[in-house]
C-alpha cells in the first residue's frame, strides 16, 4: 500500500464487489464498523436520522486522523445497514417498516486501531456532540459465507429479489439463512435518483443443520 495514496475500499475489499443479476457467493473475513442500533420505519423515525447525523462526523473525523497520523488517506466507506424484524415476512413480503429493526454501519479499515476511534469520537464531542453520539459503539461482525447480489432501483422495490435470494438462490446451493440480512449503500440516496440507486444484498449462509 502505497502513503501518501487515497484508499478506496470499494474498489480492494471483495465484500464491495456485486453485479445485478448475479448471486455469488463470498468468503469474508472479521470486519469492524461504527454501529449504531435502532427500530422503526427509516423514512419517519428521528432515531434514524440521528443514527446517521452520529455516525457520519466519527467517520469523517476518523478519515483525517488517519490521514494526519497514519499518512494513510482512505475514502469514507458506504454506509451499510443490517435489517431484521421477529417476523422476516415483515421485511421481505409485507414491508412493514414499523416493525423493523436496524443497525447502522460505517466500515472502521483494518489498519485504524480502538484508541484513534476513541479520538475521533472525543473531537466530534468536543466540537458539537451529535444527539445519538453516545449510542455509538464499534462492532466486529464475523459473516463468513454469504450469498450477495445488486439491487438497481428504489428500496421498496427490492422484496421480489429478497424473495428469491431467500427462497431459490440458497435452498438450491443447500445452503440455509444464517445471520442478519445486510445491505451496502453503494450509491448516496441524498443525490441519486430513486430508480438508480446501487445496493449490494448480501445474506450469511451456513449448511443445513
Amino acid at each position: 500500500m502505497t502513503t501518501g495514496t487515497k484508499i478506496d475500499l470499494t474498489k480492494s475489499l471483495d465484500g464491495y464487489r456485486a453485479r445485478a443479476g448475479e448471486f455469488r457467493l463470498v468468503d469474508l473475513p472479521e470486519t469492524r464498523y461504527l454501529a449504531i442500533d435502532g427500530h422503526g420505519d427509516p423514512n419517519t423515525d428521528p432515531a434514524y436520522a440521528a443514527a446517521l447525523e452520529a455516525l457520519y462526523p466519527v467517520a469523517y473525523a476518523l478519515k483525517f486522523a488517519s490521514k494526519r497520523e497514519l499518512d494513510r488517506d482512505y475514502v469514507v466507506p458506504p454506509l451499510e445497514g443490517l435489517w431484521w424484524a421477529d417476523d422476516m415476512d415483515a421485511f421481505t413480503t409485507a414491508r412493514d417498516k414499523s416493525r423493523w429493526d436496524w443497525t447502522m454501519l460505517i466500515l472502521i479499515p483494518e489498519w485504524i486501531q480502538d484508541a484513534l476511534v476513541e479520538a475521533a469520537i472525543a473531537a466530534v464531542r468536543a466540537k458539537k456532540a451529535p444527539a445519538r453520539l453516545d449510542d455509538l459503539r464499534t462492532l466486529s461482525l464475523s459473516e463468513g459465507l454469504c450469498v450477495q447480489t445488486l439491487h438497481v432501483g428504489s428500496f421498496d422495490d427490492e422484496a421480489p429479489l429478497l424473495e428469491r435470494l431467500h427462497d431459490e438462490v440458497i435452498p438450491e446451493q443447500g445452503l440455509r439463512l444464517a445471520g442478519l440480512h445486510h445491505e451496502v449503500y453503494l450509491s448516496d440516496a441524498r443525490r441519486v435518483a430513486r430508480e438508480k440507486r446501487r445496493t449490494i444484498l448480501r445474506q450469511p449462509v451456513a449448511p443445513p443443520d
